[in-house]
């Protein structure tokens, strides 16, 4: 069907998209958005980001608010961090690997005490914090020899049913259109005035070395306001509202160099760029029917998005002075073509979470766990502009993707002011079971703590690793095999969380 094969060829492109360009895909896009990580402190983060059960961490004001019930003073934190992003890329044979690193802040936070006796409802505390939930950095590269297709294939497939006038409208602003404006592609009434002039052909036939750069950066951060109330330490409440802010940047230059009689090379540019303001609501629950036990629950909302993007691209060719209508009218040396800056804006909702965990607590430390459920396919586009409809695009999404259940579990020693912590963490596939693809992401950390009576320091060192699948361009009118890459993801982040208390 040429949905499924649409949608082999989009898979796996998670963390290289582009609005107008080849890997244009709303379907991932609606995912990498929307699934995020668990933010919070380093306390939390070397739990592998367990904490639905727990309290008295400024990680309460995103996770579940109820745990800012269970502070008794006040708190300012700052967290400062490191990441590290690596992906291996195998294609046609070939190992290529890219790597780079940032400095920032992963979160920041105030939480204020306010202590009450009154009928059993003991006070609770009101904060402020800012969390990092996504991190869209990243490097990759990848090279081979096609024996079999070449991206001016793409372009004729692309352009199949389209006359040389919708080269003027619907399909200027496209990487097709800069191959056509390039000369790689032609109408198929210029090799014979009785062919048809939607159908098109290319002078280049030889194979190509093949090169793609991508670098991508940005973040999701969110600010929640949350406050979690006490009642006899024994039910503890809360409620908070997530103001989230997200921006998205894609650097993408493809590259086909040719030992071919008329093209030298050809050089793809293109650059997206997305931001978002969304907003969610959290609600939560934990109670301590023990005092070694806490079970705790939250349901947070889905997140409200608006959007604003543009894209640009440009194509450079260089030929070898090739007489392009053979009467010496058109001589080809070095062509350019650009699309304008295409800008556009959309509303992109995320699925909400509903999440549990409990947490078994001793003189000696911890044990927590936390399960969470959401589901992906019901992420939805919408845009208030006349004439656009995503329609297509929601009913794609809840044909790719599947209701998911992640999972959580983490541990903390504690011996006198020192703490000791480790975790592991899986989210699971999103895709339906028909596409047998996997982008699961397994989670790693380990923690150290010092807790004084004003103050306290954590770090954690968190190791996120999964596999992908990316390819630059895929064929949905002609039978060619599609270009794929296998990734390899891993990043690896170190923070700090430096508290004080009064």
């Amino acid at each position: 069907m040429i949905f499924e094969r649409k949608f082999f060829a989009l898979l796996g492109m998670l963390w290289f998209i582009a609005s107008a360009s080849i890997a244009q895909s709303y379907v991932e896009s609606a995912l990498l958005f929307g699934r995020n990580v668990p933010g919070g402190s380093a306390r939390i983060q070397g739990m592998a980001g367990s904490q639905i059960a727990l309290g008295g961490d400024y990680s309460s004001l995103q996770s579940n608010p109820a745990g800012l019930g269970m502070y008794n003073r006040s708190e300012v934190t700052l967290t400062p961090g490191f990441s590290s992003y690596n992906t291996e890329a195998q294609y046609l044979g070939n190992t290529d690997n890219a790597s780079k690193s940032s400095v920032n802040i992963p979160g920041l936070s105030f939480v204020f005490h306010m202590p009450l006796d009154k009928n059993g409802f003991v006070g609770g505390s009101f904060g402020i914090s800012m969390s990092r939930t996504n991190d869209f950095n990243r490097s990759m590269t990848y090279h081979g020899t096609n024996d079999e297709t070449s991206i001016i294939d793409y372009f004729i497939d692309d352009a199949y049913g389209a006359t040389t006038i919708q080269f003027e409208g619907s399909k200027y602003n496209t990487p097709t259109g800069l191959g056509y404006y390039n000369y790689l592609i032609g109408p198929a009434d210029l090799l014979d005035p009785t062919f048809p002039d939607d159908e098109y052909f290319s002078d280049v036939t030889t194979i190509p070395d093949q090169r793609e750069d991508i670098q991508t950066e940005g973040i999701t951060n969110q600010w929640n306001f949350s406050y979690g109330a006490n009642f006899k330490d024994i039910v503890f409440l809360g409620a908070g509202i997530g103001v989230s802010s997200l921006h998205y940047k894609s650097h993408k230059v493809y590259t086909e160099t040719f030992d071919d009689p008329y093209l030298n090379d050809l050089r793809l540019d293109e650059l997206l760029d997305s931001k978002g303001t969304g907003v969610n609501v959290t609600l939560g629950l934990i109670v301590r029917p023990v005092n070694f036990v806490q079970v705790g629950a939250s349901f947070t909302s889905p997140t409200y998005y608006n959007f604003v993007e543009t894209y640009s691209a440009d194509m450079n060719t260089s030929w070898k002075s090739f007489d392009y209508y053979g009467d010496g009218s058109k001589i080809l040396n070095n062509e350019s073509a650009s699309t304008d800056l295409v800008t556009s804006d959309y509303g992109l909702t995320t699925p909400m979470k509903f999440s549990t965990g409990i947490a078994f607590i001793s003189k000696y430390g911890l044990i927590t766990g936390d399960v969470e459920f959401t589901n992906p396919a019901k992420a939805k586009y919408s845009s208030n502009t006349a004439g656009v409809s995503f329609t297509q695009e929601n009913d794609d999404i809840r044909a790719v993707y599947k209701s998911v259940v992640n999972y959580r579990i983490g541990g903390e020693f504690r011996y006198q002011v020192f703490r000791v912590r480790a975790g592991y963490g899986i989210q699971a596939s999103t895709y339906e079971a028909s596409f047998d693809l996997d982008n699961s992401i397994k989670t790693i950390s380990g923690g150290l703590g010092v807790r004084l009576k004003r103050f306290f320091v954590d770090f954690a060192l968190v190791q996120r690793s999964g596999k992908n699948l990316y390819q630059p361009y895929a064929f949905y009118n002609y039978d060619l095999p599609n270009p794929t890459v296998s990734l390899k993801n891993k990043t690896t982040s170190g923070m700090l969380t430096l508290g004080f208390t009064f």
